[in-house]
């Protein structure tokens, strides 16, 4: 089977594309936990969050998008199709207009997670970062830390996919081994988009691979599961090839003992400026 991965289309299981391996057998061991987030850069969890309290947020969002003319009124609402003419919508900010989406990134549930993870008292960035990616996008490969480094680097990234998201649908991929490329972390790793005006690395995901080493892998999603990385991983998206839209949010998540990025937090976080 080819999968659209950034602007190349891959073979799952093949050479340069594997399955995301799933923490949820060790679940509930935290020191493990801790080690698999060492050892492979991520954590694939399965139904982490409450599938009906996602659905929600999503129907939520997806109202909004109607409203917003964004969605093909003749066909349903939970199906997310695009209206003729639609593109991606970025929906990034405190999102206080959806309390569904809040309830699942600020809830208890997720934090007390943290807690236990970090060791120590955790905070949320204010901002999100909701996104509904249309027909022919993707996500560029990057490291999170050129876009979130003023503060401390201990900053985990909670990508959560916004209902079911199959392949072609365009879910995300992370290049294994990629938060131990030294040399990358060390020349891209350290940039910072404002200041040095810098994004994506790549739109080819083989451009990484075939410098750097490692593989890429990827899976298909549904709604509850979540995938945690540092800011240090490599990651880029499928191509979505539907006519529906991908709708995830991205959430970050650190010690409240450790400095923050600024630009993310607060009640009016002022995101990416000089």
């Amino acid at each position: 089977m080819l999968v659209k991965v950034g602007s190349r289309e891959l073979e799952m299981h093949g050479e340069h594309l594997t399955e995301l391996r799933s923490s949820n057998d060790i679940l509930h061991d935290i020191g493990a936990l801790r080690e698999r987030m060492e050892e492979d850069g991520y954590l694939l969890i399965r139904g982490f969050h409450d599938r009906e309290k996602v659905l929600e947020a999503r129907t939520s969002i997806l109202l909004k998008m109607g409203q917003m003319g964004k969605l093909n009124r003749d066909t349903l609402l939970e199906d997310g199709v695009m209206a003729d003419g639609s593109k991606s919508i970025f929906m990034g900010g405190t999102n206080e207009d959806l309390p569904a989406l809040l309830n699942v990134l600020n809830g208890d549930h997720i934090m007390r997670f943290f807690d236990d993870f970090l060791g120590d008292k955790s905070l949320t960035y204010h901002y999100k970062w909701l996104r509904a990616v249309g027909k022919g996008d993707f996500t560029g490969a990057h490291y999170d830390i050129v876009y979130m480094g003023r503060g401390t680097h201990n900053v985990y990234t909670v990508w959560s996919p916004l209902g079911d998201v199959p392949y072609e649908m365009g879910g995300l991929a992370i290049c294994l081994g990629s938060h131990r490329f030294e040399n990358l972390k060390a020349s891209y790793g350290s940039k910072d988009s404002d200041r040095d005006g810098v994004s994506h690395y790549s739109d080819d995901p083989l451009v990484i691979t075939e410098k750097f080493g490692g593989q890429w892998a990827t899976t298909e999603f549904q709604a509850g599961d979540v995938l945690i990385f540092g800011m240090f991983l490599m990651h880029c998206s499928l191509e979505n090839t539907t006519n529906q839209y991908r709708i995830s949010v991205d959430a970050r998540y650190q010690s409240m003992n450790e400095e923050v990025d600024e630009r993310w937090s607060g009640k009016k976080p002022k995101g990416h400026s000089k």
